[in-house]
């Protein structure tokens, strides 16, 4: 028969061995902490703080330390709900904050504030309407720069003690009022086809000055051509004259050639249309003489005979029939010269 009190004497120690096991197992559980990479915990013994425990493997006295929740410390990127801010010129405009701070006491963050997430929250709208309450519209819209490098001056001075460091604060955005978004919406437009006139008119008051400036150099250059030309005319013209001169020179004509001359250029003068008076020159009849003289075989007496003095040539007047009727006898006195002319070398061949 088994003996009851050892089998129940069996039945405590192996229940009191399994207690101990358990027990142990309990106390190497809460001796051992692992403490991941960027984080950080805070050690309470009996309710005071005892130290930090740094990223790996970590030992607790087991029932007397107490671990607090872990700290992230990394740098964290919060952005805070659009908050209603009063400008300087009393309109009230919606801003969107995002702060990126970072914990770098575990111990202040875990002591010194209760939630710091709500902390710099709050903190960050009452230093935003402090910045913004000092400008109007315009500057806030346009000083961004200025508000995010005050934003982060004051939160970083203010959470420092708290373990907190604030690195960057930045304006996500500024939403003013929908009626001063149109309003700003015309003002742009207006001011953008203001801008669009005037680089217009500049644009035309420059093709102008320079189509004026064009036709200046073309007036100017067509004169300049105008007075090259009519040098050379002139040129030429001094030249021409001056051939003729000295080939008359060189030929030494006689009387005889020249009255012949003569009488071929007279019709020439009264061919203008706008010949009203002709002047019949005095030499006309001693133009004829001479050549009557010459292709009549007489030019020997004529040279012998001397002749009576003369008085200067006269210029006399004629009106136009006296004109045509002269110009008709000097072409009929150049064909009678012509003809005797030719006489004169039929005979000569002869």
């Amino acid at each position: 028969m088994v003996d009851f009190g050892a089998f129940v004497g069996q039945i405590f120690v192996i229940v009191l061995l399994i207690v101990v096991a358990i027990f142990v197992v309990v106390v190497i559980f809460r001796s051992i902490r692992i403490i991941p990479q960027a984080y950080a915990g805070v050690v309470e013994r009996l309710g005071r703080y005892q130290r930090t425990l740094s990223p790996g493997l970590n030992l607790l006295v087991p029932f007397i330390d107490r671990l607090r929740p872990l700290v992230d410390m990394r740098e964290q990127v919060v952005s805070f709900p659009p908050q209603p801010v009063i400008t300087e010129d009393n309109l009230v405009v919606s801003i969107d904050t995002v702060v990126y701070f970072q914990v770098t006491d575990a111990r202040a963050a875990t002591y010194e504030i209760a939630n710091y997430l709500s902390a710099v929250e709050q903190l960050t709208t009452t230093t935003l309407r402090n910045v913004v309450g000092g400008l109007n519209l315009e500057e806030a819209l346009t000083s961004r720069d200025n508000i995010n490098g005050q934003l982060r001056v004051v939160l970083d001075e203010a959470t420092g003690k708290w373990g907190l460091r604030v690195s960057r604060v930045e304006l996500k955005a500024i939403d003013p009022p929908h009626s001063i978004q149109d309003s700003m919406e015309k003002q742009m437009r207006a001011e953008r086809d203001r801008r669009a006139a005037i680089l217009t008119a500049e644009g035309s008051k420059q093709s102008q000055i320079l189509e004026a400036e064009g036709r200046r150099q073309a007036a100017i250059l067509g004169a300049e051509g105008d007075k090259q030309a009519a040098v050379l005319r002139a040129q030429g013209e001094a030249e021409a004259i001056q051939m003729v001169f000295n080939a008359i020179h060189l030929g030494e004509p006689d009387e005889k050639l020249l009255a012949y001359q003569y009488l071929q250029t007279l019709p020439k003068i009264a061919e203008s249309p706008s010949s009203k008076l002709w002047i019949v020159p005095s030499e006309l009849t001693e133009a004829l003489h001479g050549i009557g003289e010459a292709f009549g075989g007489r030019v020997a007496a004529a040279a012998a005979r001397p002749r009576p003095a003369q008085a200067p040539p006269v210029s006399t007047p004629v009106s136009t029939d006296a004109a045509a009727a002269a110009v008709a006898a000097a072409r009929d006195a150049a064909s009678a010269a012509d003809d005797i002319a030719s006489e004169a070398r039929s005979a000569g061949d002869v």
